[in-house]
């Protein structure tokens, strides 16, 4: 899922078990372990604001290292980034509107559209469908979903027409699509979370929209993801739970939405900005903006548990430490590393492999910056 989003940037600044590598690790120090690893991550992008670029990377045997032709400029502040599922294009929001890029076999981009945006949308939230056959946008201050159907071919555009279905508010936060391509889901604050019926078979393929509302009425949907086997429907909610860090995870049966019996869970933080159900399914990370008393952000993880058919979530004995002002996360395509890019640097980027010792535990094994500081990291997106 591939989560950013200038205006909620602009808005919070003025307010696997998988690969258990055989690689030596220092032991937890507090909230998350650091160590080294000899493993290679696949390409992932991060969007700097401050600089208008596009960075591409890969970690190479432990090492983050940047790909061809990369930082790639932008001719205007970026909002968000997606790759779609057939890793063949990018797609970047800007201020401007929405470009498409074609990715090489090496990583490298190359700006596609004879160099004009395809879209004028400035999305604040955009993920393309799994027939890659159209890209779904939702632009702040916009009460619309927006569907443009586009090629898979090209990557452009095959109609001047969006399609689009009519939300009950405007203060757009996050768009998500469901694995299985049958819903589409939009994070909108106070507003709570849009469930809006997508078949892309459809000339609009945007059905009418439900909405879940916010657990607690001064409360606000910031994220939202789907697992990646379309069992468990997550919201990332301020004010859904007691105590000093009042950030909730909600999580509901998938496509039911049914909320489960121990929903809302506590995440350690105020502000989940970002969360990141893993490909195997088997645990989900929540990146917090704010944590009451702290400079810096943090991650918190669940495992989950299926009872014949039952499912819930157990938080990890631990929660790990990102820099300042968090607001993504991503898997990379071998299933081997999560990263996350923090909007106030210290670092811009941090990753992380999976503990061998602690099932679903985080050891941050890469700490870099991702440009020329301050970059103000906003998004990442990783090649599926």
């Amino acid at each position: 899922m591939n989560i950013g989003r200038w205006a909620r940037v602009v808005l919070a600044a003025a307010p696997l078990l998988a690969g258990c590598g055989n690689f030596w690790q220092n032991p937890y120090t507090g909230s998350g372990g650091t160590g080294t690893t000899t493993k290679t991550s696949g390409n992932f992008y991060v969007l700097n604001v401050e600089t208008k670029q596009i960075a591409g990377f890969y970690v190479n045997a432990g090492t983050l290292t940047e790909l061809t032709g990369s930082p790639y400029s932008l001719a205007s502040a970026p909002i968000a980034i997606t790759v779609a599922p057939n890793n063949a294009f990018l797609y970047v929001s800007t201020v401007t509107g929405i470009y498409v890029y074609t990715i090489a076999s090496s990583g490298a981009l190359t700006l596609g559209n004879s160099s004009s945006p395809i879209s004028s949308d400035p999305a604040t939230s955009m993920q393309v469908d799994a027939t890659n056959s159209w890209l779904v946008d939702a632009v702040s201050g916009s009460p619309t979903l927006y569907a443009i159907a586009i090629s898979p071919t090209t990557g452009a555009t095959t109609s001047t027409i969006e399609q689009h279905a009519t939300l009950p508010v405007s203060t757009i936060q996050q768009v998500a699509l469901s694995p299985d391509n049958t819903y589409a889901f939009v994070a909108m604050g106070s507003g709570g979370t849009a469930t809006v019926p997508f078949n892309a078979a459809n000339t609009n393929p945007l059905g009418t929209p439900g909405n879940i509302a916010v657990k607690n009425t001064a409360g606000a949907a910031l994220s939202v993801a789907v697992d990646p086997s379309n069992r468990l429907l997550y919201v990332g909610e301020t004010v859904a739970t007691t105590g000093t860090n009042t950030g909730g995870l909600r999580v509901f049966d998938f496509p039911a939405f049914t909320e489960l019996a121990n929903s809302p869970y506590a995440i350690s933080g105020l502000a989940p900005y970002s969360i990141l159900p893993i490909s195997t399914g088997d645990y989900v990370y929540v990146v917090n903006r704010q944590v009451s008393g702290s400079s810096t952000g943090v991650i918190a993880g669940f495992s989950i548990t299926d009872t014949s058919g039952v499912y819930s979530l157990t938080a990890l004995g631990s929660t790990f430490t990102v820099g300042t002002n968090p607001v993504a996360l991503a898997e990379d395509n071998t299933g081997a590393f999560i990263f996350a890019v923090d909007f106030a640097g210290s670092p811009d980027l941090k990753g992380y492999v999976f503990d061998t010792t602690n099932a679903g535990y985080l050891d941050a094994v890469v700490s870099e910056s991702t440009g020329t500081d301050p970059v103000q990291a906003s998004a990442i997106a990783a090649m599926h």
